[in-house]
């Protein structure tokens, strides 16, 4: 059984930055794509960023180009999301993702939601204007 867990969520202004991470169990990190994906009330769960399975590629919403980065780190079985410049339409719970299929399986670095069938519980980012 895979859990991910987030953290390093807050309330913060606009302009300010913070790094989410995702904490995941499981001996198979390395062999799947990542990615964080945000839900605001009332709104669809949301692409944010993605990385493949050795970090060599990265995607992101054009929302957050520029401003946000994502990285992983296989030894720590962990991947972060860098979120700079921070707007108030950024407020949502942000939720990490393991892929559901593994790199050798797949024909595309894991873009949508129905690509993912591992989630986080969520952590809340609210930024005041």
């Amino acid at each position: 059984q895979v859990q991910l867990v987030e953290s390093g969520g807050g309330l913060v202004q606009a302009g300010d930055s913070l790094r989410l991470s995702c904490a995941a169990s499981g001996r198979t990190f390395s062999i799947y794509d990542m990615g964080w994906f945000r839900q605001a009330p009332g709104k669809e769960r949301e692409f944010v960023a993605a990385i493949s399975w050795s970090g060599g590629s990265t995607y992101y919403a054009d929302s957050v180009k520029g401003r946000f980065t994502i990285s992983r780190d296989n030894t720590r079985n962990a991947v972060y999301l860098q979120m700079n410049s921070l707007k108030p339409e950024d407020t949502a719970v942000y939720y990490c993702g393991r892929a559901r299929d593994a790199y050798y399986t797949r024909s595309r670095v894991s873009l949508f939601v129905d690509d993912y069938d591992y989630w986080g519980q969520g952590t809340q980012v609210t930024v005041s204007s």
